[in-house]
């Protein structure tokens, strides 16, 4: 690949609070830059720039509430201008290649390479805005057709995509995320001022991580956490971290009690250097999605040193393998004993924490950039 290649990446979703689809394009885009392979600019939505933004734009999330709110159509327009705005920096620049980390590129007189990271809204519609859902069957077909490459984060979602869209093949090209280094095995001593903000102690507490939003499924998280002995759950509380999504009033049933009770912690959305110790700390992850394109929280947990429990079905197996325990996201039960074998026994939790690194270790940023570099190379040899 020529050196200087000149990169048009867009990097609209760092403007919002980072949760997976925001970190891969982060983290992605770093390694890029970090390549010396490629003259990159970021499309902002609104604007243009050579540098990578940290930081998200303040209280973009709550604008976007009103938008929507009091402007009919707001996503087409806000599309329409965006497409303006993105057109004027292209004419101005002339591209090599494009990428969009986002599902839905804007339309782009080249090559243009997008990063569709799951079909949730096709499997599970009822756990989506519904303004989402049409948007999305709306607008994919169309930007799978004019992709000369396709990238995803894993196997099972490109062959999703192979049979669901009927691509050929040898367009789609899965290449897996990794665990960002602030996610690590840290001490006691290290995450002590973490853990009493909260009110936690170090490894007797359980997990879950994830946007608050039903296609976590943190209702099988709640129900076989409430199903535990009450001893257990004396001493082990359940502690929620992510912001608030959508469709959320049984999750608020199901969580205002235990929180009145003191057996559940909700933290909110947390940075990452909170999040790193809540993830090195706690006794145990559990992520029961009812459907994932990748899952980078449990490989975050597993990079941790923490076991890890989750759902058997779309891409988390491909991502924990034989490093945690997988169960049926409909299995109350299962998950309920799942968590009390890993509250209970030592020995099989040390074996998955050392299971779990190793397997962490095998997934890299500089790996993925690497097998984006060469999906770039595909489209332009």
């Amino acid at each position: 690949m020529k050196a200087g290649l000149r990169l048009a990446f867009n990097a609209t979703a760092l403007l919002s609070p980072l949760t997976g689809i925001g970190h891969y394009a982060r983290s992605l885009a770093k390694e890029l830059a970090a390549s010396g392979e490629l003259d990159l600019t970021y499309f902002y939505g609104f604007g243009w720039s050579k540098s990578l933004r940290d930081l998200p734009v303040a209280n973009i999330t709550s604008a976007k509430t009103t938008v929507k709110r009091f402007v009919p159509r707001a996503y087409d327009l806000n599309r329409y201008v965006q497409q303006r705005l993105f057109n004027f920096g292209v004419r101005r620049s002339r591209f090599d290649l494009y990428h969009d980390p986002n599902f839905l590129a804007f339309d782009f007189d080249g090559p243009t390479v997008i990063t569709a990271h799951d079909l949730s809204w096709l499997h599970y519609p009822e756990t989506h805005p519904a303004e989402r859902v049409q948007a999305m069957n709306r607008r994919l077909p169309r930007a799978l057709e004019r992709s000369a490459q396709v990238i995803t984060d894993a196997e099972s979602v490109r062959a999703e995509i192979v049979e669901t869209y009927r691509v050929a093949p040898d367009r789609v090209t899965a290449v897996p995320l990794a665990a960002r280094a602030v996610f690590r095995p840290y001490s006691a001593a290290d995450c002590a001022g973490a853990l009493a903000a909260h009110g936690l102690e170090w490894r007797r507490f359980v997990l879950c991580v994830g946007t608050l939003e039903p296609r976590k499924n943190l209702e099988l998280a709640l129900r076989a956490y409430s199903a535990l002995p009450m001893a257990l759950r004396e001493r082990m509380p359940l502690v929620i971290a992510g912001m608030k999504g959508w469709l959320t009033s049984l999750l608020d049933s199901l969580i205002t009690p235990l929180v009145n009770s003191g057996r559940a912690r909700t933290v909110g959305y947390v940075d990452d250097a909170a999040l790193a110790a809540l993830y090195a700390s706690a006794r145990m992850l559990i992520y029961p999605s009812l459907y994932e394109g990748f899952g980078l929280p449990p490989l975050e947990a597993m990079a941790s040193g923490t076991p890890v429990i989750v759902s058997d079905v779309s891409s988390l197996p491909e991502v924990v393998g034989d490093a945690g325990i997988q169960v049926d996201p409909h299995d109350v039960d299962a998950l309920r004993d799942a968590i009390r074998l890993l509250s209970e026994d030592d020995e099989r939790w040390e074996a998955l924490r050392s299971a779990g690194l190793a397997r962490a270790a095998q997934f890299s940023w500089e790996r993925c950039a690497r097998e984006t570099l060469a999906v770039y190379q595909k489209v332009l040899a």
